[in-house]
């Protein structure tokens, strides 16, 4: 449980499972396992209660740069919580392999991998670079729900 102590440590709290808003229907898994490897769909920030977590808008316009890195952080929270809940215990994770990130631009953010370095910079903080360093690719579109990032990712797990 070393990851979960340096969690607690750091004063994070792993956010319960998404509370969907209603008329959204969301057919698929959080975290698809096989073999040697988790996939985590796409994830937005969420409270610890589960909630959607504020602010929402496009960076570059109703949200800053800065409160957009504090987004991508809270969901490596989210992916991280999925992951337990899939694993039983983050200490199984033996690489991050992928990081997949799409933040919502204004016309003209270009800036994306400083918004995304906050999901990269928390998962290095946990896992340190030989398990935590992943290949990332981040891009500007429209995210669902108006959430500022929405961020997929693969890793590797032991049997």
């Amino acid at each position: 449980m070393r990851i979960e102590a340096k969690l607690e440590t750091l004063g994070l709290v792993l956010p319960e499972p998404m509370q969907v808003p209603p008329g959204l229907r969301l057919p698929f898994a959080w975290v698809r396992v096989r073999g040697n490897r988790a996939y985590v769909s796409g994830h937005i920030a969420l409270n610890p209660d589960g909630s959607v977590a504020e602010p929402l808008g496009k960076v570059g316009a109703e949200v800053s740069a800065k409160e957009g890195y504090q987004s991508a952080r809270r969901v490596a929270l989210a992916h991280l919580a999925s992951l337990k809940r899939a694993l039983g215990d983050l200490d199984r994770i033996t690489a991050w392999l992928r990081v997949f990130a799409m933040v919502n631009v204004a016309p003209g953010f270009n800036q994306t991998p400083l918004v995304t370095n906050g999901y990269s910079d928390l998962i290095l903080e946990l896992y340190g670079p030989e398990v935590g360093t992943h290949a990332r690719s981040s891009i500007g579109m429209m995210i669902p729900l108006n959430a500022p990032v929405n961020c997929e990712a693969e890793v590797e797990i032991d049997g």
